[in-house]
């Protein structure tokens, strides 16, 4: 295989492996297991109950290769994320730890060492309690909304809001503690600790960038399905008044912020500097706001931001005149 290809259900399972080991941890997430011989990928999924198109699409999005969003199934990739968490949670992160206590000296004269471990548990509090409202609202929020059922209240936009990328950046902050200063003393173990966490760091990176690029838009595709077959029910309450309220409560306090600041001609750098917020970030926020409001212009959204009275029409008059 080369990068230019993708990866399609006729080819063998076995020379995924052979071209990207880390797919070996994909498969894991979709409970395949290993013993596959030389049959082919769609055969391996049929077999063990696992959607070809979603796992496939996964594969092809982590080894960085072409992919499509929509051959995404939500319930097959909700499951995958869910045994992601488990992994992390009840596996990989105790793991590290251990290995951190047998690395270091925590029998209490070594402060640093305290402080390191002290670090570490801090960091993964902050990674458990992302990934528990992960599983017991945004999953179950999901599952709502594939049934069909009343989802009022709340939609995606909210995780993306929420979703905190700094439990990334924090293992690699504790990763450079330990590289730059910690004493220097000949420590097997310790240089371990860091390969796992390094690991671990980019295994985080590449869970975060599925939710981003795979999950949500499933998701907010899902959520447009919805809404659009309201608007085609005929339901006498479901006015375009109605809807356009709808369209305003769905939006977060972020993202009104982010309108805000698009109104008054901000780039993203300045939205990011002015919000702390990461571009990237910033991005993600500007594409769920044109997919909710369905306006992908500036201008568009000053004269919304005006209209609802997001924004003084005296604050915009410069702007105004840029767009």
């Amino acid at each position: 295989m080369n990068n230019e290809s993708i990866y399609v259900s006729n080819d063998k399972m076995s020379d995924l492996i052979d071209d990207n080991s880390i797919l070996l941890m994909v498969m894991s997430r979709f409970h395949i297991s290993l013993g596959f011989g030389d049959r082919t990928v769609q055969e391996i999924c049929e077999a063990q109950g696992v959607d070809c198109r979603t796992f496939l699409t996964v594969a092809n999005f982590i080894s960085h290769r072409h992919y499509h969003t929509e051959d995404v199934s939500l319930p097959s990739l909700v499951q995958y994320l869910k045994r992601a968490h488990t992994y992390f949670l009840d596996f990989n992160l105790p793991a590290i730890r251990r290995k951190l206590i047998e690395a270091i000296d925590c029998s209490g004269g070594d402060e640093l060492a305290m402080l390191l471990l002290k670090f570490y548990d801090e960091y993964v509090g902050e990674v458990r309690r992302h990934m528990e409202y992960e599983n017991r609202t945004v999953f179950s929020y999901v599952d709502r909304l594939l049934a069909g059922k009343d989802t009022s209240g709340y939609s995606i936009s909210v995780f993306v809001a929420k979703h905190d990328h700094d439990i990334e950046t924090k293992l690699k902050e504790l990763k450079d503690l330990i590289i730059r200063y910690y004493p220097e003393r000949e420590n097997n173990l310790l240089n371990a600790v860091l390969f796992d966490l390094i690991n671990c760091e980019q295994d985080l990176t590449s869970h975060c960038a599925v939710e981003d690029r795979l999950f949500v838009p499933a998701v907010e595709a899902l959520e447009y399905e919805m809404r659009q077959r309201i608007a085609q029910s005929g339901n006498p309450s479901t006015t375009p008044a109605t809807m356009e309220e709808d369209r305003l409560e769905a939006l977060s306090q972020r993202e009104k912020e982010i309108i805000r600041c698009v109104a008054k001609g901000m780039t993203n750098k300045e939205i990011a500097d002015t919000l702390c917020l990461s571009v990237h970030t910033v991005t993600t926020h500007r594409r769920n706001i044109s997919n909710k409001l369905e306006i992908h212009t500036p201008a568009g959204l000053a004269i919304y931001a005006i209209v609802h009275k997001l924004v003084d029409i005296q604050d915009l008059h410069t702007t105004l005149g840029r767009m």
